[in-house]
């Protein structure tokens, strides 16, 4: 659930919530913390988009409709609070190519920024990544590269909105994510590792480097995210706040055997170290902390990271 006071805050809000890319994880879960905070007001409060028109299904078994992206702009609604979900991932990049990732992600940034632009938007999220900081790093591979430069210019388009409009643009960076509808489940380690828990196999850890991620949970995550939304003005000009995602930095064989520890099974296999080149990818966690704790939200451990990522993946594979 979303911190109680941002439950509240969004349960008495006036705001209509448009989630452009809800089909993804951290739409669907979003829409799932909406939906504990608004009840039954959630299809009048709440509007969700993406690349086609289907069906969304929450994990109670409510059915929410999506719409076209397109239909963004379309929107009637009296105020706005937009979060910027839609984007192809790397995944994408590696398989298409790159003028054809750009033209995608182009459009959709293009899609949004003019509904942006042209809804009573109050305050908007765009959902950035930690590969931003890898768009010029030369050890990254051309995939994430061009991710990282995309999710870059990502950010100056929507920050140069609300300089530009004098409204609110919050812009996270997110690094690592734990929670319900977690996908991709062999892409990620952390739920790679819980797959092997759940599937009684040892823990590997593959990685021939040191390899060292954070965490965070996606209803803590957002509850950030909502709280910096509600706020008026901004620390920097324009109304545009930025922020990574923290948590507490790991090799990955700690983490694996703090998989192993919550789960109560599982032994873990960590494959010798012989690339002295580390791969880090965390963010900013001490003015993740200060953020968190200014808005006065409790960060959830790993070990209930781990409990509620691997409650949902019995769940969706059992």
């Amino acid at each position: 659930m979303l911190e109680p006071a941002i439950a509240r805050l969004i349960a008495q809000g006036r705001q209509h919530i448009a989630i452009a890319g809800a089909g993804g994880w951290i739409g669907l879960a979003t829409l799932d913390l909406l939906e504990q905070a608004l009840g039954d007001d959630l299809t009048q409060r709440v509007s969700c988009y993406g690349s086609a028109a289907r069906t969304l299904t929450l994990r109670s078994g409510r059915q929410v409709p999506q719409l076209p992206l397109t239909d963004l702009p379309l929107l009637k609604a009296d105020a706005v609070w937009l979060l910027h979900f839609a984007f192809q991932t790397k995944d994408r990049a590696e398989a298409m190519s790159e003028a054809d990732y750009r033209a995608v992600n182009d459009a959709i940034s293009a899609t949004v920024l003019d509904a942006a632009r042209t809804l009573p938007v109050e305050a908007l999220f765009v959902a950035s990544s930690g590969a931003a900081t890898k768009a010029s790093d030369p050890l990254a591979s051309p995939a994430m590269r061009l991710y990282g430069q995309m999710k870059l210019d990502d950010e100056a388009r929507f920050a140069a909105w609300a300089q530009e409009s004098g409204r609110r643009a919050v812009i996270g960076r997110i690094f690592n994510i734990t929670g319900p509808y977690i996908n991709k489940h062999n892409a990620y380690a952390i739920a790679n590792f819980i797959l092997d828990v759940l599937n009684d196999r040892t823990i590997e850890v593959r990685a021939p480097r040191q390899v060292f991620r954070a965490y965070v949970a996606i209803r803590e995550l957002m509850s950030l995210v909502f709280a910096l939304m509600a706020q008026t003005g901004g620390e920097t000009g324009g109304g545009v706040t930025r922020f990574d995602t923290g948590g507490q930095e790991l090799e990955l064989e700690a983490v694996a055997q703090a998989v192993a520890q919550t789960l109560g099974a599982g032994s873990v296999s960590r494959a010798g170290v012989t690339d002295p080149v580390a791969d880090r990818y965390v963010g900013d966690a001490a003015t993740y902390a200060q953020l968190l704790a200014r808005e006065g939200i409790e960060a959830v451990p790993l070990d209930r990271q781990i409990a509620e990522t691997a409650d949902y993946m019995r769940e969706s594979t059992g």
